[in-house]
């Protein structure tokens, strides 16, 4: 009997965002300047206030607060009427040193001989179902969020759109897991008081089903179009008035969207947040991992769907274990467990390995903090820091190395394919 699955996403501009994007942003400036900073970061986001907390040890002093109003204004809070704006809100530093006692069993003489930085599991999936290995749902409220915020910047179009907005997709499958159609789609977007209650419901309703909505169509593979039919069932600001939002409507905090990070629902999620944590913390950086390990054994052809797990023990180097599961897609005579053994001897994932691997000790995880941390585009841009001192420096930074098909034909050399 077909099914329905839905996941959901939320905008840059949501208030748990805000806060990820400041911790992340908080990141990149220390590896920019320490590419050995140690760092773990949290962000507390209401209205007119800004709390920064967490541990760090590093070489570099840095302007905390201006990096956090940049923030801010990037997303898009610059206007008073938001109650929370990046020019005159109240942002409270109370960053401290990072514990001994966790840095010694991270720290190491010989860098490859790092220990964890924290207990715990870490899962990675990827599906065919896309051309980015991810689940269709979430990529499709991804997607929609995404051309939402660009519809806000080039204010042309739809010029009442504020920075808050979460979208939501449902989809029908069928009994073998196949997509058939787009059975409800939510898009909640903040906006400006510009008439009736009745009026701005209608025009906003119309505007996202009639400007947004064939916009994101059009940028998709024919077959996913087809998937876009009349009888979608539309929730647009269901509660018909979303002018009070941001950090002004909920409190935001770093780590409170981890499904819309990753995978939606689909596969699993060991419980640990990725924003404000640098590589050491396996909590992102093994999370990482074995998204590049999932995602390249479904494009080698080992199976179609795939959950990768694996496990740490703080300040232990060798992983406890790795764990596959293939959901009955590997078409050739493998058990789950010969396919992690042999994934264990292609993959080395001790903590200094993946960092090694993947270069997670680049400035790059600002990008990461909104849309979602997996199935984005690895690509290099120049970014520019700045330090209190006047010191700029601009690098070269590789984004989302975990999505690249690097290891495809080690994969298929491993099993013979």
């Amino acid at each position: 009997m077909p099914y329905l699955f839905t996941s959901e996403s939320v905008s840059e501009g949501h208030p748990d965002k805000v806060a990820d994007q400041i911790s992340d942003a908080l990141i990149d400036h220390f590896l920019a300047f320490d590419k050995e900073s140690k760092v773990a970061c949290e962000t507390l986001v209401t209205t007119g206030q800004v709390v920064l907390a967490g541990e760090v040890k590093s070489n570099t002093y840095l302007d905390v607060q201006k990096i956090a109003r940049d923030t801010i204004n990037k997303i898009g809070y610059t206007k008073g009427a938001y109650m929370f704006d990046g020019n005159s809100c109240g942002v409270f530093s109370a960053i401290h040193e990072q514990s001994e006692d966790i840095n010694r069993g991270v720290d190491r003489a010989k860098k490859e001989e790092q220990g964890a930085g924290d207990q715990g599991m870490m899962f990675g999936y990827a599906t065919r179902e896309t051309e980015n290995y991810m689940p269709l749902a979430l990529d499709l409220a991804h997607r929609i969020l995404i051309e939402l915020a660009t519809l806000r910047r080039e204010n042309k179009e739809i010029t009442y759109l504020r920075p808050d907005s979460k979208s939501q997709v449902t989809i029908e499958y069928s009994d073998d897991n196949i997509p058939q159609r787009i059975d409800a789609i939510v898009v909640s977007t903040q906006h400006d008081d510009f008439g009736s209650d009745d009026d701005m419901l209608s025009k906003i309703r119309k505007d996202i089903v009639e400007i947004l909505i064939p916009r994101v169509v059009a940028k998709l593979p024919e077959h996913l179009q087809a998937l876009f039919n009349s009888d979608i069932k539309y929730h647009i600001n269901p509660t018909g008035k979303f002018v009070i939002g941001g950090p002004h409507g909920d409190t935001g905090l770093t780590g409170r969207k981890i499904i819309v990070d990753t995978y939606g629902g689909k596969g699993a999620h060991g419980g640990g947040a990725f924003s404000g944590k640098d590589p050491s913390k396996v909590d992102r950086s093994a999370a990482y991992a074995t998204r590049h390990i999932a995602k390249n054994l479904v494009a080698a052809g080992v199976c179609d769907e795939v959950l990768v797990q694996v496990s740490y023990a703080i300040g232990v180097v060798e992983p406890m274990g790795i764990f596959i599961d293939t959901y009955g897609t590997c078409p050739f005579n493998m058990t789950d467990g010969e396919i992690a053994q042999k994934v264990s001897e292609i993959f080395d994932m001790r903590p200094s390995a993946i960092e090694e691997r993947l270069k997670l000790r680049q400035p790059m995880y600002s990008e990461t903090a909104a849309y979602g941390h997996m199935g984005r585009k690895p690509e290099t841009i120049s970014k520019t820091f700045s330090q209190p001192n006047g010191e700029d420096v601009t690098l070269d930074v590789e984004l989302f190395t975990w999505e690249k098909l690097d290891y495809v034909d080690k994969v298929k050399q491993a099993f013979d394919l």
